[in-house]
């Protein structure tokens, strides 16, 4: 006989994998954190919670509820659809898995092995937006483009995601006169 949690539910398991789109939204929550130059504690204060509850939510261990994610959005100044953006149609698919059937998510599904959820590449994108000149700004994306296509490792590398390739393309096509 199964043992029994609280409510008559089956006790969680300990080794179980977070919901995909749980590892999703969190990595979502950590990019814009990052973004923002916000630390975990910064973050946690602003929330009224502890740092440590800040990390199970950007690994997707702890669920975020509706009023949490509603915080989320004041504090990281961004709409709820935010956190939901680039998300892979076969993460929503999984979800709806049974707790006990649900798998890692693969190294090409985002998440925390999503390129955007680093540091340095966030650190990146800052340093981009910093260059004022235009023109240097389109000849770095040119070449950052080229030097993608000639690696074999850019196929390892997942989709920019949609908010940062229209900005990029906004403003890459506005130079297009240089």
């Amino acid at each position: 006989m199964a043992r029994q949690g609280r409510k008559g539910k089956p006790a969680r398991k300990e080794d179980r994998n977070p919901n995909p789109v749980d590892v999703h939204v969190g990595g979502r929550v950590r990019f814009r954190r990052l973004y923002l130059g916000m630390s975990q504690s910064k973050l946690a204060r602003e929330l009224g919670l502890t740092f440590q509850q800040i990390q199970k939510y950007e690994r997707g261990l702890n669920r975020i509820s509706a009023s949490r994610l509603y915080d989320l959005t004041r504090v990281l100044d961004v709409p709820v659809s935010f956190f939901f953006d680039d998300m892979p149609e076969n993460l929503s698919r999984d979800s709806s898995a049974g707790e006990t059937e649900r798998a890692a998510p693969a190294s090409g599904e985002r998440g925390l092995t999503d390129p955007m959820s680093h540091r340095a590449t966030v650190d990146l994108v800052r340093a981009y937006y910093r260059i004022a000149d235009p023109a240097v700004r389109k000849r770095i994306y040119e070449i950052t483009k080229a030097l993608a296509a000639g690696s074999e490792a850019s196929a390892d590398v997942a989709a920019v995601p949609s908010f940062i390739a229209e900005e990029l393309e906004e403003s890459n096509g506005a130079e297009d006169g240089c």
